[in-house]
């Protein structure tokens, strides 16, 4: 005899719904056994079977005026059942064990900003706790989704504002200097230390206010922020002058927009570096920079007037940004991993 066609359409680990328990009821007052049921909700007969005898309960009827007990299918009481099941399906918490590093997390999240990741990277790479004293970043963020912690998700950076993102290059668009298409592929592989990007950040959008200039290596993620007097050649040039006088050995290419402060790039890194310009209305191919530039407005966000700002508190949020241990380094932070790379070149070039 042929062997009947499988009509199983649930994906596998997919479990019961309330309305399909509340289909199975349904099917069950008419008459429908429990493989008819099955072939209708598309499942297999024997899931059927079990979720009757999980949902079954005693009803007492009157029969001749005596009590009878009958054994009724009670979808309510089988999504209680299920419902209870699956709290106690998990490994229990283990607060009594992990309040050091949880309190460690508190710290460094309060007071230098670390992200979740970034807290039990750095403790596990450094070895700060036992496997047993610490939680994964996931079972981290858990905590925080089920409101375990003080930290809540509205005082998380990225996690509350990520949105999926469609960029398109203008490439017909006219470019001030090489295109990004010319730039070479070790510098899109982030393999070699020295290629940098630039930008700029506003405060007001007033035209004429102080406004921060950024400028980060693509391998190590190291950020310079200074603030310039305004958004126009003139002071980023001045300003690169700066950084070039100090690192100017260090500086091979250069990847700026299309924005009229930097027309004068060339002429400020002649000698120095390679300049290469993003397609306009395409940040993200300088994401590297644009990311820094997101991390900066947590403690200059927009329409906050530069103006009021110093050079010392400009300082610290570089500090803050340098010293954040990322994933991408292995939990090193940009500063060591900057000082490492430019030790490096610096004796390859003496050699």
């Amino acid at each position: 005899m042929a062997q009947e066609q499988l009509t199983i359409s649930h994906l596998k680990g997919h479990h019961l719904t309330q309305i399909e328990r509340g289909k199975i009821a349904g099917l069950l007052a008419a008459g429908k056994s429990a493989r008819q049921i099955a072939a209708e909700i598309g499942v297999c007969h024997q899931t059927i079977n079990n979720e009757l005898k999980r949902g079954c309960i005693q009803q007492v009827k009157k029969v001749n005026g005596k009590e009878q007990y009958f054994n009724v299918y009670a979808p309510d009481t089988a999504q209680i059942h299920y419902q209870t099941n699956r709290q106690r399906c998990h490994r229990p918490l283990n607060f009594k064990s992990i309040t050091n590093f949880l309190a460690y997390f508190d710290d460094h999240f309060h007071q230098d900003h670390w992200s979740p990741d970034a807290a039990v990277g750095f403790a596990h790479k450094h070895r700060l706790f036992k496997r047993t004293e610490m939680v994964c970043t996931k079972t981290l963020y858990n905590y925080i989704d089920a409101q375990l912690l003080e930290i809540r998700n509205l005082d998380l950076l990225e996690k509350t504002k990520r949105r999926t993102k469609h960029h398109w290059s203008h490439k017909h668009r006219r470019l001030i200097g090489k295109s990004i298409e010319e730039r070479p592929e070790c510098v899109d592989k982030r393999s070699e230390f020295g290629h940098f990007e630039i930008d700029t950040v506003v405060g007001k959008r007033s035209g004429h206010e102080c406004v921060l200039l950024t400028f980060t290596e693509r391998k190590t993620r190291f950020d310079f922020i200074r603030l310039i007097e305004g958004k126009d050649a003139d002071s980023v040039a001045y300003a690169i002058k700066g950084i070039c006088a100090e690192f100017g050995d260090l500086i091979k290419s250069v990847t700026a927009d299309n924005g009229t402060e930097f027309t004068a790039l060339e002429e400020a890194f002649t000698g120095v570096a390679d300049i290469y310009y993003a397609h306009p209305y395409s940040s993200s191919e300088r994401g590297t920079n644009e990311t820094h530039n997101r991390m900066i407005r947590r403690y200059l966000p927009k329409g906050y007037s530069l103006d009021t700002v110093s050079p010392k508190t400009v300082a610290i949020v570089e500090d803050r940004l340098n010293q954040l241990p990322r994933r991408i380094l292995k939990y090193q932070a940009p500063e060591k991993a900057f000082q490492i790379e430019a030790a490096r070149a610096r004796r390859a070039h003496i050699a």
